[in-house]
């Protein structure tokens, strides 16, 4: 009987120790935390065995294979003891799709990853195919693959899943950009992350279907110098030949493989902003690639509600709009906010800093941004970099002090962006409390 040890106990443990236990292995979960009660309980129910609180290293070394957590990095301790040792250490998306034969769609990219993938598997739900969602949005792959299989999987990956994938191949990968991005976990060196969103092509053959942003310079510098086996669907900004999909003031106008074109106009698409044109773009060729009819795509997009913290409308207040936008945590998800503000902005900026370069969204600062309220524990280099550069900033190192911040400064016909640029864990325990306590914070306001 195999071994299989999973570390880390949340959405993507608790899924692979129950496939695990459904293939009839030796399953054992260590987390070096506290397990959240509800997964506590659920392995208890299921008889897996479990620790937490620590990794006890001789249980763990007894592994046939061991599934990682994305959150833990390779250079952690216990994992090179096992990689010296010859132990497999994979993703649990790897595990789980070694285990079906389901078809994968698979979506990457440093920005729009989430709005695609749910836009993608809210198509192809409202076409009417059993499709399923997994990765970072959705139940866990190995856990629909034990429970609930289904004959599609829509799934977004980040390049930390990623990194852990060996034999995985997409049927359809979809590339939206890259731009740096958790560079800290790559030796601050940006090839290794490039390296890392690549890995999605891996495996891939001439029956296979590439979706990509032709504008990015980073995947044009790529595909000049790598030859993917699968076949090429590119979106642009632009109309040039060549690209599938392309969007201009007016439309979006897709090429759909073997199943003709798609036009929509761009006011008739629920959410906003070039960044989401992208977003739709990506997705259309995707679904197309996939086999849905064109009428289906255009039903599925003009009837797609905006995913919780990005660029969600969460009130008004003194005639000022509040927007979440907390899931921006780099650079370039600020960038696309920004570039889609029509009024002007009071910015919440700050948290934890990735090597951020802030020049990229100066530009956009100067022109739209008349209020930069820093949030979070350290806020210098936010407030080195913008000084001078918009009338006012202001440092606070509290939700409530931002808050109370934007309140003072914004005017009627003002927007109030919180779009951070920054991850969240200083100050909270990831984007979606941040983007929660922001949004009853301002409801808060309204009464």
């Amino acid at each position: 009987m195999k071994r299989l040890v999973i570390l880390g106990g949340g959405e993507s443990g608790y899924g692979a120790a129950v496939l695990g236990k459904k293939l009839g292995m030796d399953v054992f979960l260590s987390d070096s935390g506290r397990l959240k009660e509800a997964y506590r309980e659920k392995l208890e129910a299921e008889n897996i065995p479990f620790e937490e609180g620590g990794h006890t290293e001789q249980k763990v070394l007894q592994a046939d294979i061991v599934v990682k957590s994305p959150g833990i990095p390779d250079k952690a301790p216990l994992v090179k003891a096992l990689r010296e040792k010859g132990v497999p250490v994979v993703s649990e998306i790897e595990f789980a799709a070694r285990h079906t034969e389901a078809r994968m769609i698979c979506i990457t990219g440093s920005n729009g990853k989430t709005t695609t993938t749910s836009l993608i598997y809210h198509i192809m739900k409202r076409a009417g195919l059993d499709v399923g969602l997994a990765g970072n949005i959705g139940k866990s792959l190995a856990l629909q693959v034990a429970r609930e299989p289904k004959p599609t999987y829509v799934i977004e990956l980040s390049s930390f899943q990623l990194d852990g994938m060996y034999e995985f191949k997409a049927d359809i990968a979809v590339l939206m950009n890259i731009t740096p991005d958790h560079l800290d976990r790559y030796d601050y060196k940006m090839q290794n992350y490039v390296n890392s969103k690549f890995r999605i092509l891996q495996n891939q053959t001439s029956a296979d279907w590439f979706v990509y942003w032709a504008d990015d310079p980073v995947i044009g510098k790529e595909l000049a110098e790598r030859d993917p086996s699968a076949r090429r669907l590119p979106f642009s900004s632009k109309s040039e030949p060549g690209a599938a999909a392309y969007a201009d003031d007016s439309k979006i106008a897709v090429n759909l493989p073997d199943c003709g074109k798609l036009e929509i106009s761009r006011s008739r698409i629920p959410i906003k902003g070039l960044h989401n044109m992208y977003n739709c773009m990506a997705a259309a060729l995707a679904c197309g690639a996939a086999g849905v009819a064109p009428d289906r795509i255009a039903d599925g997009i003009l009837s797609f509600e905006a995913v919780p913290h990005r660029l969600e409308a969460v009130g008004t207040i003194n005639g000022a709009v509040w927007i979440n936008d907390s899931k921006a945590t780099n650079v370039a998800s600020t960038y696309y906010a920004l570039e889609s503000m029509t009024t002007p902005t009071v910015l919440i900026l700050g948290g934890t800093d990735k090597g951020n370069d802030y020049s990229e969204i100066l530009p956009f600062v100067k022109e739209k941004v008349k209020a930069i309220v820093a949030m979070g524990v350290d806020n210098a280099k936010i407030l080195k970099f913008f000084s001078g550069e918009v009338p006012e900033i202001v440092d606070t190192h509290s939700l409530a002090d931002a808050v109370a911040a934007c309140r003072r400064l914004a005017r009627p016909g003002d927007t109030v962006l919180l779009s951070p640029c920054c991850a969240s864990f200083d100050l909270f325990r990831n984007y979606e409390e941040r983007g929660d306590l922001f949004r009853q914070a301002v409801k808060d306001l309204e009464k």
